[in-house]
């Protein structure tokens, strides 16, 4: 809506988790660093954490899209609703192998050929499981598993774990101690500081449109720190609002005044009926009435 008037040629602060727009303040660099090390060492097993919209799924699928081809092969499952064989099913079809047979041991058996031919061939293999907090213990055990196919010398795959901090304690579990043993390199995402949260909203306005083609006051960036305490996402839903006010007012720079409107709409109010209000002020009272 805002777009044109503004000069956007997309939405600056979509919730999609594009890497395209990925900021890279100094704590999405230290993860990014522990990733790469972790696959360069072989390192086994690697835990992401992070509060709810911290940016941990964009920060895996730049990640993955930065390991060159030739030299890796990586899957993403980003389905913590799975049953054990169906787990070991989608890693099999993520890899392009035969994922058909109900039987375990047939499915690890086509895996692990997979994976000597791959290291054989010197390329690597990285398995990402996101959401991983929300995976049943026994998912969890045959993740362990799979982990279990190596060589006198090499593990045979990456496996890394990401989810929301309740991660930590279900790996805390006892029944699950073998697994967390496993852990070597670990990472917990923290939200970005008052500086990287301006220059993330600048960064991501200038990706969608050019240079200043709106401006935050440094009242309206105090205020949206304020409200979202350098969480990406958080700060994508405030600022989304703050330009949309903006443009009904015909405004190119987002006032602090603003700002306070548009956390209050998406914090204190149902996201509908104030979506209705800014609505209303653009096209008149009377566009909700039916007929």
């Amino acid at each position: 809506m805002y777009c044109e008037f503004y000069g956007f040629r997309e939405s600056p602060f979509t919730l999609t988790p594009n890497p395209r727009f990925l900021f890279m303040s100094e704590q999405h660099r230290e993860a990014y660093a522990h990733l790469i090390y972790a696959v360069d060492h072989r390192a086994g097993f690697v835990e992401l954490t992070g509060e709810v919209g911290t940016g941990k799924t964009t920060l895996l699928r730049t990640f993955l899209g930065k390991l060159d081809q030739e030299g890796h092969r990586t899957a993403l499952i980003f389905n913590p609703c799975l049953s054990d064989l169906e787990l070991l099913k989608s890693v099999n079809r993520e890899f392009g192998l035969s994922w058909e047979s109900e039987s375990r041991v047939e499915l690890l058996q086509v895996l692990n050929a997979f994976l000597l031919e791959q290291k054989e061939a010197g390329r690597r293999v990285v398995l990402v499981m996101d959401e991983a907090q929300n995976l049943p213990a026994e998912v969890l055990e045959q993740i362990r598993l799979i982990s279990n196919l190596e060589t006198e010398t090499d593990k045979l795959i990456q496996i890394v774990l990401s989810g929301q901090p309740e991660l930590l304690s279900v790996l805390a579990r006892k029944e699950l101690r073998q697994l967390n043993q496993r852990v070597t390199v670990r990472y917990h995402l923290l939200p970005m500081d008052f500086e990287s949260t301006q220059h993330y909203i600048d960064h991501r306005m200038e990706l969608a449109g050019c240079y200043r083609a709106a401006e935050f006051s440094k009242a309206a960036m105090k205020r949206i720190y304020r409200f979202s305490g350098g969480v990406p996402r958080l700060v994508n839903v405030v600022c989304d609002r703050a330009l949309l006010i903006g443009f009904t007012e015909e405004a190119r720079t987002i006032t602090g005044k603003m700002a306070a409107q548009a956390v209050s709409e998406v914090g204190g109010f149902s996201p509908y009926g104030s979506t209705s209000n800014v609505l209303r002020r653009v096209f008149g009272r009377n566009i909700f009435k039916q007929g």
